[in-house]
């Protein structure tokens, strides 16, 4: 993992958070109990603040950054899937962002919600809690109730007991 400074700017990680090898973090991104980063993931808090809830996880090559006056939000329990952008998003608890989904500066996720793969979500666009979005620029596509919960839960579990494996047992072979 790459930790960085941006000035007086310290990555600011829970002992339990996982970064993967790869990953890059830079500036004062904040990282919660049990969340993750894995690998070519870049975080760059240049401007805004970037918070990483507990057991979120942001998975390989996905980009999170910010613009003044547009923080990053991931919060408790989001799954973000491979080859996201996140870009001065708030997302609430329990979502899944499904692979290549790019949020743009202003956006906010409902809980329990699930940006569709490959997703636009165009700046300041809003998403009621419970929805399912897709398409470029993404829609609501239907609305649900709880019991997607468990499906969701179930992604996020899943990768913050991958971080712990990971955490003791990936090792780097020397070439």
């Amino acid at each position: 993992m790459t930790l960085s400074t941006l000035g007086e700017n310290y990555p600011q990680l829970h002992a339990s958070a996982y970064v993967a090898e790869s990953a890059q973090i830079i500036g004062n991104v904040q990282l919660a109990a049990k969340s993750s980063v894995w690998f070519q993931s870049v975080l760059r808090r240049d401007s805004d603040l970037i918070i990483i809830g507990e057991e979120a996880n942001v998975q390989d090559a996905t980009i999170c950054h910010v613009d003044p006056g547009f923080p990053l939000e991931i919060s408790t329990r989001v799954t973000v899937r491979h080859r996201c952008i996140l870009h001065g998003c708030t997302i609430g608890d329990d979502c899944l962002i499904r692979m290549e989904a790019i949020l743009m500066n202003g956006v906010r996720i409902g809980e329990e919600s699930i940006p569709g793969a490959g997703s636009l979500l165009l700046e300041r666009t809003e998403i009621p809690p419970f929805s399912l979005v897709a398409g470029s620029p993404a829609k609501v596509k239907e609305t649900y109730g709880p019991e997607i919960l468990e499906q969701i839960r179930q992604a996020g579990a899943h990768y913050v007991s991958r971080a712990e494996h990971y955490r003791s047992n990936w090792r780097k072979l020397e070439s």
